[in-house]
């Protein structure tokens, strides 16, 4: 599930969901300018969303291999 969330996340923040705007790590100054340096955090993040989920799909692509190497039974101890 944290997979798909992520990837979620990854979206909203990508589509600068106004949801999402205590995500974001801004402060006063980002204000000031317009929204173009609002915009440039929520791209950000979401990058950092899309990098997390990435992470999760290598992982949970490694465990699953390493699951099915451990169930043959040429490796089992007897």
């Amino acid at each position: 599930f944290s997979l798909i969330f992520q990837v979620l996340l990854g979206i909203f923040f990508n589509v600068h969901s106004a949801v999402l705007i205590e995500d974001v790590p801004f402060t006063e100054d980002d204000f000031k300018d317009g929204p173009e340096r609002i915009y440039r955090l929520y791209e950000q993040v979401s990058y950092n969303c899309f990098i997390a989920a990435g992470l999760y799909a290598l992982l949970g692509g490694f465990s699953l291999c390493q699951g099915r190497l451990n169930k043959r039974k040429e490796y089992m101890v007897r």
